[in-house]
């Protein structure tokens, strides 16, 4: 039977369209190479942030976010959702100055952020170094298991009985006409739909010409059950410097509170590579970028360490929208970076509201700041 949509991908960025759509009323078949929340989403650390890089950022961000918060109490306990709130912490007054101007950014624009002196950041965060200065608490920030949470949105959302799931299903390629599109899978079957929206991470620039990303190589290390160690998901404020501006290998301070009572640690970030070894070097920077933050993190157990590669574009924004070659039956979700997991709701809302034709919305992000389009005259300009 012909589905409405094809989706290619079943990490969460494609199961949040996948259920975005069936909600709407289409029939949706999803085709993943592997299996269900794999990639990059597997590989990431599942928060749910506010983040104010550029304006179109934030109003996806927030948008989305706002999304998981109506979501939550419908989530399962194996969803690990946790509204733990984020921390923005300061090592010196010039850090303190940048979180006093992103809490008034913020508060201008409805998210709840509280700045905290040197004193109620230990109150709040005990383990953390006597010698950070302050910090910004961002309250309705949150976690979830990413892996899980693609699962519920493929088979308990609403609308879940109009998708059906492929695993183990590679695409070789995607087609699109005036009435139609299809795809082809590598062992040569083909299925067609009304629409193809391709929502696969990295591999969509094998499947659309001209879709510019590029891998971008994170570390990440769990530890033992150490319940109660800290409370917050705790980012220095130099990580937003680390993680969208530098070129070269970088690290930077994030640690997460499982709901296990485990402590995830990040982050790394590294270009020009696509081995998914764990390179030691880098390893022990990230950790020891972290003994700065948490001086007790020395004494943890870590159990496991792994590499994930984030799909990054040229501006740092996804791409979400028409697919600039192929009229409006084929689509594209991707380029997400490390803020996958917070967009995809608001990605599944944009992408779906553009592909039904609807009216522009006063709470919806702008669609062209995500536009695949953005980027035609940069190649046509060479």
């Amino acid at each position: 039977m012909t589905a409405d949509v094809i989706v290619v991908g079943a990490g969460i960025v494609g199961a949040a369209c996948a259920a975005e759509l069936a909600a709407r009323g289409a029939s949706v078949d999803v085709i993943e190479a592997r299996g269900v929340g794999g990639g990059a989403t597997a590989a990431g650390m599942g928060h749910i942030v506010v983040m104010n890089d550029s304006p179109a950022e934030f109003a996806l961000s927030h948008f989305s976010r706002e999304l998981w918060l109506a979501l939550a109490p419908h989530l399962r306990k194996r969803d690990a959702f946790s509204r733990c709130g984020t921390l923005w912490v300061a090592e010196d007054e010039e850090e303190l100055a940048a979180a006093r101007a992103m809490q008034c950014a913020f508060a201008s624009s409805g998210v709840r952020a509280d700045v905290l002196d040197a004193a109620a950041l230990r109150e709040v965060e005990p383990a953390l170094s006597h010698a950070m200065v302050g910090g910004l608490r961002i309250a309705d920030d949150a976690i979830v298991y990413a892996p899980a949470a693609a699962q519920f949105l493929l088979t308990c959302s609403r609308g879940a009985a109009r998708i059906r799931v492929s695993t183990d299903c590679a695409v070789a390629a995607v087609e699109a006409g005036r009435s139609q599109a299809s795809v082809t899978l590598a062992n040569g079957e083909r299925r067609a739909a009304g629409h193809v929206v391709v929502a696969n991470g990295l591999a969509a620039s094998g499947l659309i010409d001209d879709i510019p990303l590029e891998p971008k190589k994170g570390h990440l290390v769990i530890t033992d059950r150490y319940p109660g160690t800290i409370r917050h998901q705790v980012l220095e404020l130099g990580y937003i410097k680390s993680a969208h501006h530098a070129r070269g290998t970088s690290v930077a301070f994030n640690a997460q509170p499982r709901p296990t009572g485990q402590i995830l640690i990040g982050s790394s970030r590294q270009f020009g590579t696509v081995n998914p070894a764990v390179d030691m070097s880098v390893l022990g920077a990230m950790l020891r970028r972290a003994s700065r933050f948490l001086p007790g993190i020395g004494g943890l157990n870590a159990i496991r360490a792994w590499t994930g590669f984030r799909a990054a574009t040229p501006d740092g924004l996804p791409i979400i929208g028409p697919a600039r070659h192929f009229g409006d039956r084929l689509w594209v979700a991707t380029g997400h970076e490390g803020l996958g997991v917070t967009t995809s709701l608001g990605t599944a809302k944009l992408l779906v509201a553009q592909m039904f034709g609807d009216p522009a919305h006063a709470g919806f992000p702008d669609a062209a700041a995500f536009s695949p389009r953005r980027f035609a005259k940069a190649h046509a300009d060479g």
